[in-house]
């Protein structure tokens, strides 16, 4: 087993950890070390364990909070699946396209063909004033 030396609150500690995980205990140990350095920024020189005591139930407290977070994220992730598949499961519905019968397309031709007949005359009797 491999031993490491981490500081927490400016004091040194000897910790023994399983072979590769060197890197998550430096990590860990770093987090610790962060909440204890508020604490004796803002109380000065406190015994070893009070350190470590407070420092162990600020992480404590901000993980609390974290699992809160992640549950309610986890029930939204879950009430969004279920409206996915709702929607999945609805049939298409039927997209009408509006049918306009040729009778009614010839009949407008035939009134644009004379709109555009009655505006050429009068064109041609305004040029010809």
């Amino acid at each position: 087993m491999p031993d490491v030396t981490i500081s927490i609150g400016g004091r040194k500690f000897d910790v023994a950890c399983q072979p590769g995980e060197e890197d998550f205990l430096h990590g860990a140990a770093g987090m610790l070390d962060r909440e204890a350095q508020v604490l004796v920024g803002q109380t000065g020189r406190l015994t070893e364990a009070k350190m470590l005591l407070m420092a162990g139930l600020m992480l404590a407290d901000r993980t609390v909070g974290s699992e809160s977070q992640i549950d309610a994220m986890q029930q939204e992730i879950e009430d969004l699946k279920g409206q996915i598949q709702a929607l999945q499961d609805t049939p298409p519905q039927e997209i009408r396209v509006p049918f306009i019968p040729d009778s009614v397309t010839q009949s407008m031709a035939e009134l644009a063909a004379r709109a555009e007949a009655m505006a050429q005359r009068l064109e041609d009797n305004v040029g010809a004033e």
